[in-house]
């Protein structure tokens, strides 16, 4: 699981991603990210996704799934929204996660 320290948690660091980053489009997520001198990010899930329960879940998949490669990425800060589904799955986002990262080249070298 990735350390509390590189959540974005500031209301105003979250709408400075929000407009000013790049957008990146999955089948079951949108990573909107920008350049920074350390990995951050945050999880933006609605009411619109279901009851507390259902929203906590996808949190907590996302989260593990950025866990699996925040430590290989550029330093960016970085929002995760789902995109509304039926059924989420932790393969699934870290599978659209991967191929956000390649696609958008924001993987470290070496």
């Amino acid at each position: 699981m990735a350390k509390r320290c590189f959540r974005l948690k500031k209301n105003k660091e979250i709408e400075k991603v929000f407009k000013c980053g790049k957008r990146a489009f999955s089948q079951t997520i949108t990573l909107v990210y920008f350049p920074a001198k350390e990995t951050q990010y945050a999880v933006c899930v609605g009411k619109k996704y279901g009851k507390s329960v259902e929203r906590n879940r996808i949190k907590r998949l996302l989260r593990e799934a950025f866990a699996e490669y925040g430590h290989q990425i550029k330093p960016c800060r970085a929002l995760l929204i789902p995109k509304i589904a039926k059924e989420y799955e932790f393969s699934l986002f870290k599978r659209d996660l991967k191929k956000i990262i390649e696609k958008e080249k924001l993987l470290c070298e070496g």
